[in-house]
């Protein structure tokens, strides 16, 4: 009992330390060729990994990256990392940080990928200019998975960002709700 106890207690302190996290990058700082590196890295793989993720590169304005975030939970959960937004050129925009909180069955921690598409300058221009994105308010975003990327067409790219989750590593079984907050650093 004591045990289940314990695990409670870490996971609420990680829920805590994930929503209370100040950015990795300093607000002086203008880059991080660190972190671009492993963006660039990421998204790469994403490529060789699902041909028609490059149909979006092709249409997107701007792709924001997030090499690795950290998701773990037992009931609550976090989960929590730095990306950068590039532009159609490959030009650094900006570096983002996005976190989420979750509740309910679920247990274990797990490491992914994501890579969102924006495909309108409104998506991009919210993006830079809101406090934060909350995933479901805002911008509609569509998630991929391999499956549906191959049946991407140009006459059905229609929604405003295309977001591929990949490269999980890690266990994470269950079902909870969550809402994804992305928010520029360095502001």
């Amino acid at each position: 009992m004591t045990r289940y106890i314990r695990l409670i207690l870490v996971n609420v302190l990680l829920l805590l330390v994930t929503s209370c996290s100040t950015s990795q990058i300093p607000p002086s700082a203008a880059v991080d060729p660190d972190l671009e590196a492993k963006a660039r890295a990421a998204l790469q793989q994403l490529y060789t990994t699902t041909p028609n993720a490059k149909l979006l590169q092709s249409r997107a304005k701007a792709i924001v990256v997030f090499p690795e975030i950290l998701k773990a939970g037992l009931i609550v959960g976090g989960e929590e990392g730095n990306g950068v937004m590039f532009g159609a050129d490959g030009k650094v925009l900006g570096y983002y940080n996005a976190t989420a909180v979750s509740y309910g069955l679920q247990a274990g921690a797990q490491s992914f990928q994501e890579a969102m598409f924006l495909t309108t300058d409104s998506a991009i221009n919210y993006l830079q200019t809101s406090g934060g994105w909350s995933i479901g308010a805002g911008p509609s975003v569509v998630v991929l998975d391999s499956g549906t990327a191959r049946s991407l067409t140009s006459t059905t790219l229609k929604s405003d960002v295309y977001a591929f989750i990949y490269g999980q590593q890690g266990l994470m079984a269950g079902v909870g709700i969550q809402g994804q907050k992305i928010s520029k650093l360095g502001k």
